[in-house]
């Protein structure tokens, strides 16, 4: 598993504890991976075994998230997070009395994004205005590559998705129109001071509904062969 928080398009490592309180942490840098699309370099793993595991980890990362009073909330989210678990499950079989290993892996991205914000409302100036632009630019990203990605999955034909416009969105790329399957949880409010953002949040999910993925297992390929024949 690993943990990462993108703040100001930047990436950092959320499960790397620095020695003193304010130090700065070095941001973290994207590559590509020809078959594995795209990947953070230097990004801690840790291997976990069990829910509690996972929880530990889980605390020490949201500890160090980036966060800060606002006029709308007293904690609210400075960046985006990426908690990322790659399972593996391995299943011996017989073939022809003779015995095989099958691996099955599968990559879990599980994202919180910061809220959109309107700096009239939340009454944010210096850093907290740099953060929330920030935060801005990178959802208005991902809205027009959910939209690129509805657009292509209703029109059946390639159209260009806009990945790399966006930290956030070239390293989801894989599970915004990859192999993956994708939910999407949305939060609306219900009062009329947030009707905006309300309408805007329910118009993402309802061009994310729309994009089709068509998922394959993910497995050994000598292993698929061998199952096959």
């Amino acid at each position: 598993m690993s943990y990462f928080e993108v703040y100001n398009e930047k990436i950092h490592d959320l499960l790397v504890v620095t020695d003193e309180q304010n130090q700065k942490k070095l941001p973290l840098r994207v590559r590509e991976h020809p078959v594995f699309g795209p990947y953070v370099a230097d990004l801690s793993t840790n291997v976990v075994s069990s829910y509690t595991d996972i929880l530990g980890w889980l605390e020490l990362g949201n500890k160090q998230r980036a966060t800060a009073a606002t006029g709308m909330n007293d904690k609210s989210s400075r960046s985006h997070s990426v908690f990322t678990l790659v399972l593996t499950q391995t299943k011996t079989e017989f073939v022809e009395e003779e015995e095989h290993d099958h691996r099955t892996i599968s990559r879990i991205n599980l994202v919180d994004l910061a809220g959109s914000e309107r700096c009239g409302i939340t009454q944010t100036c210096g850093d907290r205005l740099r953060e929330g632009a920030s935060i801005n630019k990178s959802l208005l990203t991902l809205g027009k590559v959910i939209s690129a990605l509805s657009e292509q999955s209703q029109a059946k034909k390639k159209v260009f998705i806009p990945y790399r416009e966006s930290v956030l969105t070239w390293l989801l790329k894989e599970s915004l129109g990859g192999n993956s399957k994708t939910a999407m949880v949305a939060t609306v409010s219900p009062a009329a001071c947030n009707v905006e953002e309300t309408l805007s949040t329910l118009r993402y999910a309802k061009q994310a509904r729309m994009i089709i993925n068509v998922a394959k297992v993910n497995e050994d390929n000598n292993a698929k062969l061998i199952r096959v024949t």
